[in-house]
């Protein structure tokens, strides 16, 4: 459905919540089917799963309509762990990625970001001239 406003020039947000849980479902049945597991008993192909998933957000050029669509994948870590299987292979996929801390919202502290997890491929290129 977002690929329709995309390609129809308007804007379209979409929000895959979640796919840490999609990755398990999909190892669970991909057991069941007795294909080969690989790292962490996930299939080979989760990491293509989800890049052709993700790779489909975009912005067109105003050749071709303009639209974007903007994809906010969530991933849940076990114990924050950003370096498992399926939060690396997302990471590796997408421009940034914002990480939430249960610590730091039971502190107080809303939102609750951990700046120091949180990073942006896109930096400055996302910015508007008069904020650079």
């Amino acid at each position: 459905m977002g690929e329709y406003f995309r390609d129809n020039g308007m804007h379209a947000l979409i929000i895959y919540d979640d796919l840490s849980k999609q990755a398990v479902a999909y190892r669970q049945m991909s057991l069941l089917l007795r294909r080969p597991p690989g790292r962490e008993a996930f299939p080979g192909d989760v990491f293509y799963l989800h890049s052709r998933l993700l790779e489909r957000a975009a912005k067109r050029s105003d050749q071709t309509g303009a639209g974007s669509l903007t994809a906010l994948p969530v991933i849940e870590t076990q114990a924050g762990d950003v370096s498992a299987y399926i939060p690396t292979n997302v990471i590796s996929i997408t421009d940034g990625q914002i990480c939430l801390e249960t610590e730091l919202f039971y502190r107080g502290i809303r939102p609750a970001i951990n700046v120091g997890l949180s990073v942006s491929r896109v930096g400055s290129a996302a910015q508007l001239r008069a904020m650079k």
